[in-house]
């Protein structure tokens, strides 16, 4: 019965970011042999393929064409920006396989271990914020989706009528793509590469996120059985010894906690950093073009304006799911030692009191996600993030003047 309630409680903080790893096939599942992380699954190469031959390249490409010309510049390097952090995201996902692996099997222990209502609730209340997070980034990354579908099949409808036909992303390929059946698998495999780019950087975002907030739930769990240890021997209600051996449990299991973050911190440190510069860029770029637009008055269709709209919030909402975790976990690894402060060690003996120091000292490093070692994701880094970028778009109106 417990290992029903903790897989269905586990499922409901993984559920969105589960089924899409497993599309993408990147999905660290702890009942997969080791053997088989070894080896890229067929889905996994196929996405890489799209994303860097039908999209990546192809835009690169048309942007070394148009050099010079800064407002086709921008347009080009926008859509290649989210594709080339998409695909760094899925190959470092895939890459930490196995690591994740283990991440995973961790995170089910902690929920078949939980035994007092009060730890699977703190868990489960937790869990609802990461999913309404994840519900939420992937909901505006569907409209984003439709309405870059409803646009690019427009396009189709229009072109599939002449005999020049364009593609979404232009591209001189080893084949006549101007013949139909050529033309059409072209196309489309391009539209597959965009909401490929769309699903990996929602999915995995979001994977992270709900990895990070689950530390934060346990690092909240930590504190309060710090406290009732504490309080029962402070109330004699406990032995000594029991109070070491609970003292033990919780050094142990707080250092388990330490390694977990800094798990997560290693394997997505440097993919981060091309994150928050993609998302510096992106926003510079996407707000750029939506000015360039309006202020010169240009024919655009209601769904591109739309979908450019829709992008830059998109992309302020990815970088927001991160600031929002990491900040949580600095907070709540902080607060363990606040907790040790708070509890009753002033009611317990000297000798017992002083063991209390270990672990508050241990927690006055804070645990924090980095991007490349270079940064700290916080509410502060999203601010300042969002106010370079605002920046970059002054300087490249400056240069198209």
């Amino acid at each position: 019965m417990a290992m029903f309630l903790s897989g269905k409680d586990l499922n409901y903080a993984f559920a969105l970011s589960r089924q899409c790893l497993r599309l993408l096939g990147v999905w660290p599942d702890p009942h997969i042999p080791l053997n088989d992380f070894r080896r890229p699954n067929i889905r996994f190469v196929i996405v890489v393929c799209v994303l860097s031959f039908y999209v990546i390249v192809p835009q690169l490409t048309n942007m070394i064409r148009v050099w010079g010309n800064v407002a086709r510049m921008v347009e080009y390097v926008a859509s290649a920006n989210f594709s080339l952090m998409a695909l760094c995201k899925l190959i470092t996902t895939w890459y930490h396989g196995k690591t994740l692996r283990a991440l995973m099997t961790s995170v089910m222990r902690d929920w078949v271990t939980s035994k007092s209502d009060w730890e699977r609730n703190t868990m489960l209340k937790i869990a609802r914020r990461g999913r309404s997070l994840s519900i939420r980034c992937y909901a505006w990354s569907t409209c984003t989706v439709s309405f870059y579908l409803c646009f690019n099949f427009l396009k189709f409808y229009r072109n599939i009528q002449q005999s020049q036909r364009s593609l979404v992303y232009h591209f001189v390929y080893p084949y006549n793509i101007q013949k139909t059946p050529n033309y059409i698998i072209t196309y489309f495999t391009q539209m597959c590469g965009g909401i490929y780019t769309a699903l990996i950087n929602c999915t995995v975002d979001s994977f992270i996120s709900i990895l990070l907030l689950h530390v934060c739930a346990q690092l909240i769990n930590l504190r309060t059985t710090l406290n009732n240890v504490v309080n029962g021997l402070a109330d004699r209600s406990t032995s000594s010894m029991r109070f070491k051996d609970g003292l033990a449990a919780i050094a142990v299991r707080h250092e388990h906690l330490i390694r977990n973050a800094k798990t997560i911190d290693d394997c997505y440190s440097g993919v981060l950093f091309v994150h928050m510069l993609c998302a510096t860029f992106q926003l510079c770029f996407e707000t750029f073009q939506v000015f360039t637009i309006i202020t010169d008055h240009l024919e655009v269709s209601i769904l591109k304006m739309a979908f450019l709209l829709f992008y830059a919030i998109l992309v302020l909402m990815h970088l927001y799911l991160y600031s929002y975790s990491a900040e949580k976990l600095l907070t709540e690894s902080t607060n363990i030692a606040y907790g040790v402060y708070e509890c009753k060690w002033y009611d317990l003996p000297s000798k017992n009191a002083k063991d209390l120091m270990f672990i508050a000292h241990r927690s006055k490093i804070p645990l924090r996600l980095t991007a490349g070692k270079f940064g700290v994701f916080s509410m502060e880094m999203f601010g300042t993030t969002v106010k370079t970028s605002m920046g970059y778009v002054s300087a490249l109106l400056t240069m198209k003047d």
